[in-house]
């Protein structure tokens, strides 16, 4: 066994917790200042003898009362902190909880508790609370996509599954696990993609102890054996500050799909039904048209400038239509502004020796037809903005998988097919994931991933991220 070496570059759960609870009851304290001064003025913490009126001990007890629901609900758990929505779901649980327990209190009791003061508290301490934990987490994911708080990790597993996970996390830095090293079932000294091997699955715990690691992943191939080796692996690691992660074998399913299900002792899991029909529903089309006649209008003075510039540097014409496969393989001309030279389709063929495209797709950092007014609007997407027109028509959709050309279609195998079950989109999870510098593995992956696991909510998400992307031109060109 290698002599691990880590260093701690992740706050303590200790730390964190106690960051984010200062944090709240900041949040909590400045909402009941405010909800005071808005409902009585400057005389807000001044107790008179007035029907309604509220104490100081009373607006402690509101404090402490709503970071005790934060508390209870499980808002504070360490596992939510790192992604997706349960942690400002359970923010709004809990003060739902609180204002639901004050409500009836003053019913109960005839209590003539201030309906202005419990409104502005409402609606001025929940948005304030989902904001506080919005900033925290993009200022945290900004530090450790500049590598600060990665936390030392393990992936346990067969070799090749290590080097999925590694791939992915190297990726995705805002998570913050750093790989350091592998365990697998066999003597190897690497993975095929360059991870040390540090030992065997097996001897995990003793590999681990002293060591400042933060957890181990355990993938698929871990233990051979038999699940039994996983649950010793487990109490061995009880003792330990360790966090211990599976992959499931089941992969690109979101949680929105999964239930767990307990039966006998075994941790069965019931997974819906893909979303790809459930994509194609008139709530996604109403979206996609509402939102396009909106930013084609609030966009219209830019397309213009635009489109003045493009005509002034050579002539040519101002939109480039290519035929590009839709929903079910049907063709339809996908509009851009054009931001190369007039004959760049004829030159295309002389450069495909450059190719730095993915799989089917053509792509050069560097492409000599690019013209100079192109070189900016490829770079802020705003060559893109006809295709508004693409989604109101209904040929596409706001969001979705990348729209093809009959050539790359005619590649595809039977999984990557299935990108055609739904309209493709302006954007998309390829496009927040790294756009130009995905593999074209890593573009299906998400495509795939996006078409079955839709959902409305994820729609406005890849919205929002979306331009961020495209703020920073990260991956385009």
């Amino acid at each position: 066994m290698r002599y691990l070496n880590t260093q701690v570059t992740w706050p303590s759960k200790s730390l964190q917790l106690g960051v984010l609870a200062s944090v709240d009851l900041i949040i909590v304290a400045v909402s009941i200042t405010l909800a005071a001064f808005g409902r009585y003025g400057m005389d807000a913490f001044i107790r008179i003898q007035a029907t309604g009126e509220v104490t100081l001990w009373q607006y402690a007890a509101i404090g402490g009362g709503w970071l005790f629901a934060l508390w209870i609900v499980g808002s504070y758990g360490v596992q939510l902190l790192q992604s997706g929505v349960e942690e400002f779901r359970r923010v709004a649980t809990a003060s739902a909880l609180l204002f639901g327990v004050i409500g009836t209190f003053c019913y109960l009791t005839q209590n003539d508790f201030s309906r202005g003061l419990f409104l502005l508290l409402f609606l001025i301490g929940v948005p304030l609370l989902l904001l506080g934990r919005f900033v925290r987490r993009m200022l945290l994911n900004n530090l450790r996509r500049r590598g600060y708080f990665q936390s030392p990790i393990l992936v346990a597993g067969a070799a090749v599954s290590v080097d999925e996970i590694a791939a992915v996390l190297r990726r995705e830095r805002w998570l913050g696990y750093r790989v350091v090293g592998a365990l697998t079932p066999n003597d190897l000294t690497e993975t095929p993609a360059g991870v040390p091997v540090l030992g065997r699955t097996h001897d995990v715990a003793n590999i681990v102890r002293g060591t400042d690691m933060y957890g181990v992943v355990f993938t698929e191939g871990a233990f051979p054996e038999g699940s039994s080796h996983f649950r010793r692996t487990a109490w061995q690691l009880e003792q330990m500050d360790i966090e211990m992660m599976v992959v499931p074998a089941m992969t690109d399913i979101s949680a929105e799909r999964i239930t767990p299900r307990p039966i006998a002792g075994l941790p069965l899991v019931m997974i819906d039904r893909p979303q790809a029909q459930q994509a194609g529903r008139w709530v996604k089309r109403l979206f996609d048209i509402l939102g396009s006649a909106l930013f084609l209008t609030v966009a219209s003075p830019i397309l213009g400038l635009v489109a003045l510039a493009v005509k002034l540097e050579d002539g040519g014409p101002v939109l480039f239509s290519q035929v590009r496969v839709g929903r079910n393989g049907e063709l339809f001309n996908c509009l851009k502004i054009r931001s190369m030279v007039v004959d760049a389709e004829a030159r295309k063929a002389e450069l495909m020796k450059q190719n730095q495209g993915a799989g089917v797709l053509f792509k050069m950092a560097k492409d000599p037809r690019i013209t100079r007014i192109g070189s900016f609007i490829r770079r802020f997407s705003i060559d893109e903005v006809p295709q508004f027109w693409n989604v109101l028509r209904g040929d596409m959709s706001l969001v979705g998988p990348r729209p093809a050309l009959p050539t790359e279609v005619a590649l595809y195998d039977r999984d990557t097919s299935r990108r055609l079950d739904v309209r493709p989109g302006l954007t998309g999870l390829w496009q927040v994931s790294g756009r130009s510098n995905l593999s074209w593995e890593e573009t299906v992956r998400l495509d795939l991933f996006y078409v079955d696991n839709w959902s409305m909510m994820q729609d406005m998400t890849i919205m929002a991220r979306t331009a961020k992307a495209v703020l920073g031109s990260s991956g385009a060109y």
